[in-house]
């Protein structure tokens, strides 16, 4: 039986994090910093990536930055070409950014549906395959990226958002399959409501802010350092034997049947 401590390290392991300049990116760069992993903190904000990278060697953790935008399939391939040459081998990524309109589907433009589906859908895609032409060369590795519950809840003003949440855990499903031979591991984690940049607009209304608190089991909003532990639990020899799964870190948000509750 090993260790179970040890399980969860990541000791000589090289992390890189899309979209680690705030929120759950953040708070997952800090996690595996903090697991042993040398980080890399990659954001499209160069200075919110810097700062994150400075903040975890300022804890005695080994981190490192990087300027990207996943919507460039050029840039993420540059990115893991130049990751390679340097570090030889990436054994984590975890990918984050997304964009969330809030429209009822009727009066979306397309505009507005481009950009949603640019950064969520197509972003996720250009890291999960540049991410699996790596990991399937060597042979091993572990591709984390982020749903939501919204990909099994829906409400009004969220479907474009919900529908590309459903499409990257199709994605991350299939990649799975195609990559378990090779020993590439691909999984999503799927966040209730997380107090991040993208959630401020609901917290600046005390009403709904609340109602979506009594909406989940723990009666709470997650903070960002919540999602740490799934992401190094996904990361490390802990969840070996896990593949093509959605991890759901939602509070009970997706257990719950309805907004009453019966007198039993």
């Amino acid at each position: 039986m090993p260790d179970v401590n040890s399980l969860f390290r990541l000791d000589g392991r090289v992390a890189f994090v899309a979209g680690a300049a705030s929120g759950i990116g953040l708070a997952s760069a800090e996690g595996l910093a903090a697991a042993g992993a040398l980080t890399i903190c990659a954001d499209i904000n160069a200075p919110g990536a810097e700062q994150a990278a400075l903040g975890i060697r300022a804890r005695g953790d080994r981190a490192e930055s990087m300027t990207l935008d996943v919507t460039d399939p050029a840039a993420v391939a540059r990115s893991f070409r130049a990751m390679e040459e340097k570090h030889g081998q990436i054994h984590v990524v975890v990918s984050t950014p997304a964009v969330n309109i809030r429209k009822r589907l009727l009066d979306y433009t397309s505009a507005d549906f481009d950009r949603v589906l640019r950064l969520n859908l197509a972003g996720g895609f250009h890291v999960l395959q540049a991410a699996g032409r790596h990991m399937q060369a060597r042979r091993c590795g572990s591709i984390i990226l982020f749903s939501s519950m919204r990909a099994m809840t829906v409400e009004p003003g969220q479907s474009i958002y919900a529908t590309t949440k459903a499409g990257l855990i199709q994605m991350v499903r299939g990649l799975a399959v195609e990559l378990g031979p090779a020993g590439v591991r691909v999984n999503c984690i799927a966040p209730g409501v997380v107090e991040t940049p993208l959630t401020a607009p609901i917290k600046s209304k005390p009403e709904w802010y609340q109602a979506y608190a009594n909406r989940n089991a723990l009666n709470r909003w997650a903070t960002a350092g919540e999602m740490a532990g799934p992401v190094v639990f996904l990361a490390s020899d802990a969840s070996s034997y896990v593949t093509g799964t959605v991890l759901f870190v939602d509070g009970g948000w997706t257990a719950i049947d309805g907004r009453f509750a019966p007198p039993v």
